[in-house]
């Protein structure tokens, strides 16, 4: 693993939570690392504590300054530093300040890509977001909230497209009502996909959104919308690869 004499600072993509989703290079950079700044309640416990790193920081409500300082501090100081993102770092990762402030160190940053969270989904659904003649397409997106004014999502729902949505455990009212494909149309929720505690609801656009509160669905969750959702049940055809 680069020592300080390079400059980098490592950002490593956890996986969806199951700690064994993590990458080979992922796995051998937290085994090597002196200090190790993960995300919180969002990277799974067990994975943190595989890390061999002397120094563990939970960044979960620390500022951007305070935590950049961190990572500089500790690296100049010839010291091996991971910032451990869930999921893939590439998604809702707020990287790019992170990347930015480092930078004006004068220290790079290389990434390590994760397992996302949508992939993990579709894996707990047993389906594909893109069989052929259903959906051609994925749209990842999410609602607008406290940190985004306006959203699209009535815009990019007219697409014949399977969507996933982040970000979004409080509103499922606000982004079903938005949907601008048909009601019967088929959704799922999918909580802590790939944690042990994982819980897979199914149902349609009218009534997704209800089912999700009434199993008590408020956070990391993640919203799926379209044919794609039915798995085999969808009307696929058969990919050219196997005619």
């Amino acid at each position: 693993m680069p020592r300080n004499n390079e400059n980098v600072i490592w950002f490593v993509g956890a996986g969806p939570g199951d700690p064994e989703l993590i990458t080979v290079k992922g796995r051998n950079l937290l085994d090597k690392a002196d200090v190790l700044i993960y995300a919180g309640s969002l990277v799974n416990p067990v994975l943190v504590a595989s890390s061999s790193a002397a120094e563990k920081v939970d960044s979960w409500g620390m500022h951007l300054d305070d935590m950049v300082t961190l990572m500089a501090d500790r690296m100049r100081q010839g010291k091996a530093v991971v910032r451990l993102h869930s999921g893939d770092p590439a998604l809702y990762g707020s990287i790019v300040e992170q990347i930015a402030e480092l930078k004006k160190h004068g220290i790079t940053v290389k990434i390590v890509p994760g397992v996302s969270s949508v992939f993990a989904a579709a894996a707990a659904l047993t389906t594909e977001y893109t069989p052929r003649g259903v959906s051609e397409t994925l749209i990842i997106t999410r609602p607008a909230g406290k940190t985004l004014e306006k959203d699209y999502i009535a815009e990019l729902s007219q697409y014949p497209a399977t969507m996933a949505f982040f970000l979004g455990s409080e509103h499922f009212s606000d982004i079903t009502a938005k949907l601008a494909c048909p009601k019967d149309t088929p959704a799922a929720v999918i909580f802590h996909a790939s944690w042990p505690d994982q819980k897979i609801i199914l149902g349609t656009v009218a009534d997704i959104a209800g089912k999700a509160k009434d199993a008590g669905i408020t956070r990391s969750s993640l919203l799926i919308v379209g044919k794609a959702v039915s798995g085999i049940a969808s009307g696929y055809q058969r990919s050219h690869l196997y005619s």
